[in-house]
């Protein structure tokens, strides 16, 4: 090329200076790639949220027109909303809320706040008795660690009393976001009342539950103010186990009748179970950690 630089006529006489060039280019590369970021746990943004309520003993008719239908109408007005979804059963209404691929990840945060805020809005429109809405938009946890806990010899109660300790240790750890149990199972005590000693002792069901619920009621009982100190009343006779329970009489026909004599207290975990847990087989506790950012 005249008047130019022929760089490959340079190249050839100049070998040793191009391979010495090359070598360090190569080199430069490998130890860019070695020392490249990268995420163990990485954060994804989810552009889902699920809203949730329950209207105890309501059909599916009451809970489509009274529930569904007035959470999608206003949350039609979403900003970045691409569409909505819904699942209706008796007493449960589901909405799913869906945005935009294209919403940035950025302002997801801050959308979620306006669907809680219009949520809040209508909360007084809704009928009575209406339990929620409640909210679930933590689609985005990455739990890189899941630990399984089991134990011969200790009941359910006591192994999750160990994992909770463990999980209150584990909180401290740095850079540690989040901690949730796996196949945990809530307990609850049950009362059976027997029909036929109710029958035989005239008395009604619902008058003794009543009951039970006013003994077991939390009251506030006043503050008795002292010298430089304050002093809480507390109201005694609630229930701290199932043997309160089963220690509870009621008069009857001027007749004391124990509950454990027209009923069956007993404690057991919920009925049917919340999803459980189990490793190599065997029920387990899980332990999933999401670390942070």
């Amino acid at each position: 090329m005249p008047g130019g630089v022929n760089l490959s006529d340079w190249a050839l006489r100049h070998r040793a200076l191009v391979w010495f060039f090359m070598l360090v280019v190569i080199a430069a590369g490998v130890m860019s790639y070695l020392r490249l970021g990268r995420s163990e746990d990485p954060a994804f943004t989810f552009k889902n949220m699920v809203v949730q309520a329950s209207w105890p003993g309501a059909t599916i008719e009451e809970t489509t027109e009274q529930v569904t239908d007035r959470i999608e109408r206003k949350l039609q007005e979403t900003p970045g909303l691409d569409f909505l979804t819904s699942y209706t059963t008796a007493g449960q209404a589901t909405v799913f809320v869906n945005l935009r691929e294209s919403t940035p990840t950025r302002d997801v945060p801050g959308i979620w706040y306006q669907v809680r805020k219009k949520i809040a809005d209508i909360r007084a429109t809704f009928p009575n008795g209406i339990v929620g809405p409640g909210f679930n938009d933590e689609f985005g946890d990455t739990y890189g660690i899941i630990y399984a806990f089991t134990a011969d010899g200790f009941s359910d109660r006591q192994l999750r009393d160990y994992v909770e300790t463990a999980r209150s240790r584990l909180l401290h750890v740095a850079d540690v976001s989040k901690i949730d149990l796996i196949g945990t199972q809530e307990e609850r005590i049950y009362v059976e009342f027997s029909a036929r000693k109710l029958a035989g002792l005239q008395l009604d069901r619902q008058a003794l539950i009543d009951a039970l619920r006013a003994q077991n009621a939390v009251t506030p009982a006043g503050v008795v103010q002292a010298a430089g100190e304050k002093i809480l009343v507390q109201v005694s006779g609630a229930f701290r186990s199932e043997e309160d329970l089963r220690r509870v009489n009621f008069v009857v026909n001027g007749r004391v009748v124990p509950l454990s004599d027209i009923a069956t207290v007993r404690r057991t975990y919920i009925d049917p179970p919340q999803p459980m847990f189990r490793f190599n087989g065997t029920r387990a506790i899980g332990l999933a950690i999401a670390m942070r950012n």
